[in-house]
């Protein structure tokens, strides 16, 4: 039967390809480079470097990113473009500091973006780099009008904006958050763009533009140096993976914690959701259940493997997931604080193209405009990526120069018989994981479409010590959307701590494709920010 759900975007549908990103310039400069003859991997470099300008808030060149591919016939593959902790950044200097600051110059670590954007077209374009970069160069010469979700994001961090001379004369009006629709032109960053079309990815880790980028950072009191960018190279891994109900489900593995998601379809998929009843208090406790289980496994083992093993091959077993599964007890919520172990902001996008080709992006600066330092006269915004390190002897994701860190960011795919069946994702730190969840089962087990899955309410559950950034605090806080008010009773009765908010005020905004049968490509995005799909 036709699900009911009611959704107050249409699903854009289109046999020859679809974007769907959190901006409407970004996911346009997408569906150019597809129209042009470009493949999906063409249109993810164009989406990725616009999004970082028309987003400066959740992404860009100072910050770092996951993208994951689909190539049919040739096994899919993961680009990791996330960099390492700088050489200067101890454990030890960030203790006797007193902990890693969320913001200012010591939260910055290098950044890894465009090395892992240089990497994929270097094995997979098709179109000249310079007419990728085109469209954000343009958007940053041009300015792109202030939404109300920029207006939102910038107002509530004035006090990351302010004090950075640079930060505030792009991103602020007089001090404060520009009016609606006022443009937000980036010069700088459009010239650095225009270097960068010309030199590659090479001028900004080893070039001149290097040099100006480390000066900057180091002229704020930043511990990025030439040599921390010189070192800075993107990795291919491949997708880690697991079976749920006749899907074979692809992540982005360590040091991602895409993991974490996969461990919780192990651990529902024991389970008849269909019997508990969609947006039901049965089917949230299992959800939320199973969640905080995965996340105790996280806090242990999330962390770089280049450095430490992370046992993929035990946490993902059946036999581990059925051990969880069988301490779920449907009568009461669990006390599961992590040990010892945000809000996060980021922007995911995917692409299908009209052969197949497929990519499923993430890309961060971490919180909301990131360190809120730009960088000199680069005009690039630094990330604060150092707030997720953690400074305890002994932790897996414990801070150590040269190393990587441990990230919420994760970007799935979803096959059936062999075939590409969707790509999803979500920002949101910590919530990025359970929000991905509820947008599978929705689509899995309950036959919504993406845009449907995408807009239906959600849920976020948080535990005590669980959050990303230092000192890694968090409550025991079940949030709903007003949507889900009818469970929330029963949800109290197990013991969950509920919180209400009003309708599409939850966490995260995603971006959805699913491939039909007969395939076409349907694609959803998000109205809780500035999210838009397109298809041809």
């Amino acid at each position: 039967m036709y699900p009911t759900l009611r959704s107050h975007r249409p699903l854009l549908m289109g046999r020859n390809g679809a974007v769907a990103t959190n901006h409407p310039v970004a996911t346009q400069a997408g569906l150019d480079v597809l129209r042009a003859g470009g493949t999906a991997m063409d249109a993810a470099v164009a989406v990725s470097l616009t999004l970082g300008v028309v987003e400066p808030h959740m992404s860009g060149l100072g910050g770092d990113g996951f993208f994951h591919v689909h190539v049919p016939g040739r096994p899919g593959f993961c680009v990791n473009a996330t960099a390492a902790a700088p050489a200067a950044a101890t454990a030890e200097r960030y203790r006797a500091a007193g902990g890693v600051p969320v913001a200012g110059p010591l939260s910055i670590q290098t950044p890894g973006l465009l090395a892992g954007l240089a990497l994929l077209h270097a094995g997979h374009g098709t179109i000249p780099w310079a007419r990728l970069v085109a469209p954000a160069e343009a958007a940053a010469r041009d300015g792109f009008a202030a939404t109300h979700a920029f207006r939102h994001f910038a107002g509530d961090n004035l006090g990351r904006l302010r004090p950075d001379a640079g930060s505030a004369a792009r991103f602020l009006a007089a001090g404060e958050a520009p009016a609606l629709g006022a443009l937000v032109v980036q010069p700088e960053l459009a010239e650095t763009l225009g270097g960068i079309a010309r030199d590659g990815a090479e001028g900004f880790y080893r070039g001149a533009l290097a040099k100006r980028l480390a000066a900057g950072i180091a002229a704020a009191g930043g511990l990025v140096a030439e040599a921390d960018l010189a070192a800075c190279t993107a990795e291919l891994q491949a997708p880690i993976i697991v079976p749920y109900r006749g899907f074979e489900v692809r992540q982005t593995g360590p040091n991602s914690t895409g993991f974490t998601f996969l461990q919780m379809l192990r651990i529902i998929e024991r389970f008849d959701l269909a019997a508990l009843g969609r947006d039901s208090a049965a089917l949230i406790h299992l959800l939320v259940e199973a969640k905080k289980r995965a996340f105790l496994d996280r806090e242990a083992h999330g962390t770089d493997p280049r450095a430490r093993a992370v046992p993929l091959e035990r946490l993902l077993s059946a036999e581990h997931a059925a051990a969880h599964a069988a301490a779920i007890d449907f009568r009461r919520a669990a006390d599961l604080p992590v040990r010892p172990m945000a809000e996060g902001d980021t922007t995911y996008f995917c692409v299908v193209d009209r052969a197949g080709h497929a990519v499923s992006a993430i890309q961060s600066i971490n919180s909301a405009f990131g360190s809120g330092v730009t960088a000199g006269d680069t005009g690039v915004l630094m990330n604060n990526r150092m707030a997720y390190w953690h400074l305890d002897e002994g932790h897996a994701n414990r801070l150590r120069p040269g190393q990587r860190v441990r990230h919420t960011m994760n970007a799935p795919m979803v096959f059936r018989d062999g075939k590409l069946w969707g790509a999803f994702g979500t920002p949101g730190a910590d919530n990025q994981v359970q929000v991905n969840l509820q947008i599978l089962v929705g689509m899995a087990d309950f036959g919504l479409d993406p845009q449907q899955a995408v807009e239906a309410p959600r849920w976020t559950s948080s535990q005590p010590g669980q959050a990303a950034n230092y000192p890694h605090g968090g409550d025991a806080v079940l949030t709903m959307e007003a949507g889900l008010a009818a469970a929330a009773p029963g949800l109290e009765a197990l013991g969950h701590r509920v919180k209400l908010v009003p309708p599409l005020e939850g966490a995260c905004s995603v971006a959805a494709i699913r491939v039909l049968e007969n395939g076409v490509r349907a694609a959803g995005s998000d109205p809780r920010r500035d999210g838009w799909a397109g298809a041809h």
